[in-house]
């Protein structure tokens, strides 16, 4: 398996969401796009960028539509990002990225789930240190050599970039790491390489090539019960793990 998966999917290991999860996650992000600027995206770049994202994912137009709309009503609701850190069962660190209008309500909530999983919370910075906070894109479309010219000629350098083939279509598939920083500057610099360019993945994420294994089965389950604990929380929306661990796929 190849590196561009592995960063895709099984190392950042973001947690599976259930439909209406996936739903709620979302809906936050396009609300809060919409009301931090025009809520039409054809005249807000980033709501149009974080309504392409939600399609990727299969997010139906009516979830993307009533995001619109609320944020045109009278809902002053604010939800700002919060970012926790987590020791859990074994030899597992985690980076919870959570989206909330309850900074109280949604720390606790996580310090219950990792407490009652083996773990504890972490101080800032004690577990991120160990990960690298990377904007990626995967694309086709655009050859390597390409995307690193398109990339540099806007003035900036990525972190790394690799060609691999795409395992369905045999079609080759180029992935683009930069500084979480620069993830705007690497996305319209493409872009305005190639305006069509087909993206299979583009996001900010958090990667570590430091992983362990969960050494009994009794921190097996522990892990997977605060998995789907974080997983049932709605303000929790990625979570990101240092354990060699993929979900079952039910």
């Amino acid at each position: 398996m190849g590196r561009a998966h592995e960063v895709r999917a099984a190392s950042m290991a973001k947690t599976a969401a259930a439909k209406s999860k996936l739903n709620n996650k979302w809906s936050r992000l396009i609300y809060m796009a919409a009301k931090g600027g025009v809520p039409d995206p054809d005249l807000n770049q980033n709501l149009k960028n974080v309504i392409a994202k939600a399609r990727r994912e299969q997010v139906t137009a009516d979830v993307i539509k009533r995001a619109i709309d609320k944020a045109k009503g009278s809902d002053q609701t604010s939800y700002t990002e919060l970012l926790l850190e987590g020791f859990g069962p074994g030899q597992s660190q985690l980076v919870i990225e959570c989206l909330t209008d309850n900074h109280n309500r949604t720390q606790t909530a996580v310090k219950i789930a990792l407490q009652k999983c083996g773990g504890k919370p972490a101080q800032s910075g004690s577990v991120t240190y160990q990960f690298s906070h990377l904007a990626i894109f995967t694309f086709k479309g655009l050859d390597e050599e390409e995307a690193v010219m398109a990339l540099l000629e806007a003035d900036v350098e990525p972190k790394d970039s690799y060609t691999e083939k795409d395992e369905e279509t045999g079609e080759d598939l180029v992935t683009i790491e930069g500084e979480y920083s620069d993830y705007t500057k690497i996305r319209e610099a493409l872009v305005a390489y190639k305006a069509d360019l087909e993206f299979v993945t583009d996001e900010i994420t958090w990667y570590t090539e430091n992983k362990v294994d969960l050494e009994t089965e009794k921190e097996v389950e522990q892990f997977e019960r605060l998995l789907a604990m974080l997983d049932e929380d709605d303000d929790v929306q990625d979570v990101y793990h240092n354990v060699n661990y993929t979900p079952s796929e039910e």
